[in-house]
């Protein structure tokens, strides 16, 4: 069974831990635990995730690309080096608007 997390003490960059697949969105665990957990995706050109709330604050870090994200009715474009927090219980969604990889952390409070 293939462990989808990233490996402890070991070096790495996000930008060589998840490919791009056409068509697709990809994800790997980069931490999880009970207070919450770090994610990293990949997004084909016009994927993304549709309108949804969370309960807590999750922040994007953009590692490659450029994507639109809706949070609230407002829209922001982020592209790579940038970083925006969705704030918790507000609707939110995003789009890639070029292929865009993005480190998404969440805390639980």
């Amino acid at each position: 069974m293939e462990i989808n997390e990233f490996k402890k003490a070991h070096i790495f960059k996000f930008q060589d831990e998840v490919t791009y697949a056409d068509g697709s969105i990809i994800s790997k665990n980069v931490l999880k635990n009970k207070v919450g957990n770090v994610s990293l995706f990949s997004f084909d050109k016009n994927e993304g995730l549709s309108e949804h709330t969370a309960p807590f604050d999750a922040m994007v870090q953009v590692v490659d690309g450029e994507a639109k994200i809706l949070i609230d009715g407002k829209s922001f474009k982020v592209k790579s080096g940038e970083s925006i927090i969705m704030p918790a219980n507000k609707p939110h969604s995003l789009k890639a608007t070029e292929r865009f990889k993005m480190i998404l952390t969440m805390i639980k409070g």
